[in-house]
């Protein structure tokens, strides 16, 4: 129960996850951020991980105070962090479904990935081609499923990875750097639970639409 409690909290506030891991010093904080962002990217069992969220409270720690003119967490050793850590998972979560990816799908045990995830995830690959790497990589679930989609759909690494790098130094930074600009404003942080909430509102918003629409065609199709 640790863990599931640790993970429902992290959903709940990043912000106060962050504040807990500086207390303990900055190498364990940024190690626990790698790791995050890590799991939500690059293990198919962890897409309901809060990536936007986290980067934009890891960006808030790292903005200097306005008093002292100090922070929390060094931006320059935070980014490298972010930068490296979706880059890797990709990699990680594609080799996966290259190798694993049937037999995972087959074995139902990733009860996330339901039907209409997985063809919302292969729609815009088929659509968009690579370029859907680096689109899923702003949506969460997709971004989670696309590397192992990918994976299994054969799409060749070569193709893969610069997509993959783009997405992923793309996405870490556009969140981190909001949270560093934009999370020390007052009335942010007055209503911060409801500025995530926003964030995880806006970011699956897309997802929904996809999958209702993805539905409501299956359904026109099968009358």
């Amino acid at each position: 129960m640790g863990i599931i409690n640790f993970f429902i909290e992290l959903i709940k506030d990043p912000r106060t996850a962050i504040a807990a891991w500086i207390t303990m010093g900055v190498a364990p904080t940024l190690g626990f951020i790698f790791l995050i962002v890590f799991i939500e990217t690059g293990v198919v069992f962890f897409p309901f991980l809060p990536g936007d969220s986290l980067l934009f409270a890891a960006g808030f720690f790292a903005a200097p105070d306005a008093a002292t003119g100090t922070s929390a967490l060094p931006i320059m050793a935070l980014l490298p962090v972010i930068w490296t850590a979706p880059i890797v998972g990709d990699q990680c979560n594609y080799f996966i479904g290259h190798f694993f990816g049937r037999r995972i799908i087959d074995s139902g045990k990733v009860k996330a990935m339901t039907p209409e995830r997985l063809a919302s995830t292969e729609a815009m690959i088929d659509k968009w081609g690579p370029l859907a790497v680096f689109l899923g990589r702003f949506f969460p679930f997709i971004r989670t499923f696309m590397p192992f989609i990918s994976g299994i759909s054969g799409m060749r690494w070569t193709r893969f990875t610069p997509f993959s790098v783009l997405g992923g130094l793309t996405w870490s930074t556009l969140f981190t750097l909001l949270g560093y600009f934009f999370g020390g404003i007052p009335v942010v942080q007055d209503n911060f639970e409801l500025v995530i909430v926003a964030i995880l509102v806006i970011s699956l918003l897309p997802t929904i639409i996809g999958l209702i629409k993805a539905r409501a065609s299956r359904r026109t199709s099968q009358d």
